[in-house]
Parts: C-alpha cells; structure tokens; sequence
C-alpha cells in the first residue's frame, strides 16, 4: 500500500479508457500518454490496461506503508527514492517506509506511477478510468489527494532486480528546436479553411496556451479562418480532432473530449502521437505534419512493433534473473 502525503491538483486513477459508450455521450476518459502508460505497466509485468495513477505536473511525495514494487513512466521529474536518485522510467522494489517524491519537472508533463496488477478500484462500465465530469470511476469519481492511498490489486510481483531496472523512452519533440512534432490527417472540412490558412496550419508551430487541460489543449498561432458559406451542426468529435473555433485558434481535444461539438475541424491528431501531446507543457510549440491513412497505419505498427520488442526484452531480462537467483 502507498499513502499519498502530497500530490498536484488533477492527479486521478487512469486506464486506457472506457469504450463503447459513445453514442450515450459518454467520453473515453483514460491516459493522456498511453505509451508511458503502457511503459510502466509493462515493466511490472501487468496487463497494458491495467490502472495507474497520472501525476500531471509535480511535486508529489508518497510514502510505502508496506514493502512493495513500483514503476514510474513519463516526464523527467528527478525522482527519488528516499536519498537515491531514479531514473525518469524505472521499476523497482521500495521497503517499508520509504519515501517516493517527485520533484520539478524538466521535461514532459505527466508521470505515470504503477503497482503490481494495476490500481485497485472498481470496475465501472469495463474500465477503471476516472471520469471527472460525470464523477465516477477511478478513486471515488475524484482526483487524488493527501491522505489517499494506492492499493496494488496483486500482493506479489514480478522477478525485479535488487537495483531495479530502467528502459528509454521514444523522444518527445526535436532536439534542434524542442517543438513537438505530431501527424495529423486532413479532416472532412479541411478544404473549408482558406488556402493561406490551410498552409498556415501545416507550416507554422502553434504554442499550447495555459489554458489546457485533459479535456483539451487551446493553441496560438497563425489564424485560421473558415471560408465556407455552410453552417455546421454538432457532430461527433474524438480524441484528436484539431477544431477552430470563431477566434480562429485551433483546439485539439484530448481525453475527456465531450462527444459532440460543433466548430468545424481542420485535421485529426493519429493515435500513435496523441502520448506526446498529453506530455507537452504550456509554452511549448507543436508542429503538425500532413499524412495520409496508410502513414497513419503505419505509424500504429510501428508503435505495436516497439511495444513488443521491449515486452520480449523484458521477458528475457525476468528469465535470466530467475536463473541467477
């Protein structure tokens, strides 16, 4: 068990999300990184979809009431473990009273911090996912705080190393200008938008504004004017739908999108790029570069393909520790 003695505001229990509920109006809710998400599960030998608590910004201090394995994911926060410095994606195992902290971030957004099995709460509708809106799911339907605790599902774990063990992480953005790169596809109202706007969108860097949260990221760039005489209804929206609304600055929506909206939408945000933009910070620039379906696949296997080569590297690390134990 993990107590909670301080954590940032809008820290909840998260999944990869509650499906199938769309045409209720019911959102998805989940991680806004699944990559580092699926990291720090993969690392405890769990299930991709098991239940991790998503730290967004820090600092955040827990103390281990009973010996038990961790994994952190996700931003560089310069963790520690009691007076040892951690790596930003690590897995291990913490004695009796020891002291987690997560300090300043310096890069990315989010952390992601998984227990053997996944977080223990209820399954509500398939998922464990906190939905704050409708307020259930996750931790009582509510973001975490002081005096929380976090109880593994699994009292036992997977083979770890006394040192614990660490794996690297895909890079968030270029190292020559640190903005974030994601592929997007055209929408169906793409053509819609003027030309010079259309070129704006996909040649110049727009800057995520403070006012961003997991519903959705406000941006700040070049505008983007709508040039059609069509009035648009509400229609459905997902995860990654870039809209524009009357000001002319485009909103991408993220994990606790609404279901339906009705600003018209210049591009979609691929699956496989969506972790990077739940782990870029306010100030920060993202690029969006143009692709097409069969890129938009690709990028998916390519994503699968990382995923189950660091799955079999881990499986072979657990074997050869077991034959030297």
């Amino acid at each position: 068990m993990i107590e909670i003695l301080s954590i940032p505001p809008l820290a909840t229990v998260q999944d990869l999300g509650r499906h199938g509920h769309w045409f209720e109006g019911l959102g998805q809710a989940g991680v806004m990184d699944g990559l580092s998400h699926r990291i720090a599960n993969l690392l405890l030998d769990n299930e991709e979809s098991a239940a991790t608590v998503e730290i967004p910004l820090t600092p955040a201090r827990f103390c281990f009431r009973t010996e038990q394995a961790f994994a952190i994911a996700g931003a560089v926060c310069g963790a520690r473990l009691d007076d040892r410095q951690l790596p930003a994606i690590w897995a291990g195992v913490a004695a009796e009273g020891q002291i987690l902290e997560l300090r300043g971030i310096a890069r990315g957004a989010r952390v992601y911090l998984a227990v053997p099995g996944g977080v223990d709460v209820p399954l509500v509708m398939e998922s464990r996912s906190t939905q704050l809106r409708e307020g259930f799911g996750g931790h009582e339907g509510r973001v975490l705080a002081a005096g929380d605790c976090i109880e593994p599902i699994d009292d036992t774990w997977c083979t770890l190393p006394a040192s614990g063990f660490n794996v690297g992480l895909p890079p968030l953005g270029r190292a020559i200008d640190s903005e974030v790169e994601v592929r997007v596809l055209p929408s169906a109202e793409h053509d819609n938008f003027s030309i010079r706007s259309q070129k704006a969108f996909w040649s110049t860097p727009y800057q995520v504004t403070r006012l961003c949260n997991r519903q959705g990221y406000r941006l700040e760039g070049e505008e983007l004017l709508w040039e059609s005489d069509v009035e648009l209804r509400s229609h459905g929206i997902v995860p990654g739908i870039v809209q524009v609304p009357g000001n002319g600055q485009p909103i991408i929506q993220l994990a606790d999108s609404a279901t339906m909206g009705g600003y018209p939408a210049i591009g979609a945000v691929i699956e496989p790029d969506l972790w990077r933009i739940g782990q870029a910070r306010p100030g920060q620039y993202l690029r969006f570069v143009q692709v097409d379906i069969h890129q938009a696949l690709e990028a998916e296997s390519e994503r699968q393909d990382y995923l189950a080569s660091l799955t079999t590297s881990l499986v072979q690390t657990r074997e050869l520790l077991r034959s030297w134990s």
